[in-house]
């Protein structure tokens, strides 16, 4: 009996080891959870039979180091939750490695290749339905210029120009100052609008005449921008439409100047802000994750859109979840329903980007572990020893 009891705690140590040896081969494998091999005693009746390897957990609860890596399509969860693929079979798969990236098709994928399951692009506030990413890598459209921002201060020690023939844009004497703005058609061309200030006598009031392209302003193109004593603007801050005729096929660019936060002091004139909200077309020179989870694809006009938004996965019962790999996980039973989300809301953990989850191996507590088993194996090897040799002198005594 003693012989088979030994030899049952040989065979347990042995799973144990093995479960000691793929922990510390996985120390450097990023999401990888660490297992232990729980030992419970046999019985038959009564009586002692041996010890057997009852269970092998893995510690999913516990994360492992944050590894910064400076890859925009790598994440890791500060937290609960995992990353959600779908595998060819259409089965969802729940891992803690967030290494991505962008497939042929433009669908984003992560290291293994499966689809990563995310929220389509928000509309009126509301996240899109959840499924597979899809990031448009061909060009995007042109968008006309509807605004542009113009804040600065206007010289409080301007002179109004005194030409008698008054203003002309060809004549710098006839106004102050001169700035000119770019402005985008629907086709993506580049248009200037040039906006000539000039002070009027007797009052702190500054007109703004506007020509486009280089042409001398029409009549009636300008607008009054009104300071009170303390240089503050008092007149509306935003012009009414106007038009700029194309003239290369496009539409024409119907936008307006919002002057808000102009000033009149004295000194010198400067501008703080020139910017318009149209740009040219561009195409697709890239994708990056942003904190919140957002998939943000780049293009080669310097425009961002976000084309979606990663999802997570949280469980009731994490522990139980059936492991198909290292480093992924499918649903069962015992784990409880999958509960989505984003990043950073309800249970879900925040995402580090440009990082990586590493193991959560303790290499330390693994060597103590193999040490001990090593001597649970000697000890047990003993016992199969001393009762070989009492078999032995027994036969020997017959």
């Amino acid at each position: 009996m003693s012989f088979n009891i030994a030899l049952s705690g040989i065979q347990a140590i042995n799973e144990q080891l093995e479960a000691v040896s793929n922990n510390i081969a996985n120390s450097s494998t990023y999401g990888f959870k660490s297992s232990r091999a729980n030992f419970a005693a046999m019985y038959a009746g009564d009586q002692a039979t041996g010890v057997q390897v009852g269970s092998l957990t893995q510690n999913i609860g516990v994360n492992g180091s944050v590894e910064t890596t400076g890859r925009a399509l790598d994440a890791a969860i500060d937290g609960r939750g995992f990353f959600v693929s779908r595998e060819t079979t259409g089965a969802l798969s729940y891992s803690r490695v967030g290494i991505f990236a962008a497939d042929n098709a433009g669908n984003l994928i992560d290291a293994a290749g499966r689809k990563v399951q995310g929220y389509g692009p928000a509309i009126n506030g509301n996240l899109g339905v959840m499924g597979d990413i899809n990031i448009p890598t061909g060009q995007i459209a042109a968008s006309a210029s509807t605004n542009v921002n113009y804040t600065g201060n206007l010289s409080a020690d301007w002179k109004a120009p005194a030409t008698a023939g008054g203003f002309k844009s060809s004549d710098p004497t006839t106004y102050n100052m001169v700035k000119q703005s770019v402005l985008f058609d629907s086709l993506g061309s580049q248009h200037t609008v040039s906006q000539y200030f000039v002070r009027q006598a007797g009052s702190n009031n500054v007109v703004v005449h506007y020509g486009f392209d280089g042409a001398p302003p029409a009549a009636g193109a300008s607008s009054t921008l009104a300071f009170d004593g303390k240089g503050q603007l008092t007149s509306a801050p935003k012009t009414g439409d106007l038009t700029l005729d194309t003239a290369n096929g496009a539409d024409d660019i119907v936008f307006a100047i919002d002057y808000t936060g102009t000033t009149m002091f004295a000194g010198e004139a400067t501008a703080t802000n020139n910017s318009t909200n149209g740009y040219a077309s561009g195409t697709y020179i890239g994708v990056e994750l942003a904190a919140d989870g957002s998939v943000v694809a780049r293009y080669s006009n310097e425009q961002k859109q976000t084309v979606g938004t990663i999802a997570l996965a949280t469980f009731g019962n994490e522990g139980a979840l059936t492991a198909t790999s290292e480093t992924s996980w499918q649903a069962n039973a015992t784990s409880g329903l999958a509960l989505y989300g984003t990043p950073g809301v309800g249970l879900s953990g925040k995402l580090n980007t440009g990082a990586l989850e590493g193991s959560n191996v303790d290499i330390t507590s693994e060597l103590v572990g193999l040490m001990t088993s090593q001597r649970n194996y000697q000890a047990n090897s003993k016992v199969i020893t001393t009762e070989n040799q009492m078999m032995q002198s027994l036969m020997q005594a017959l």
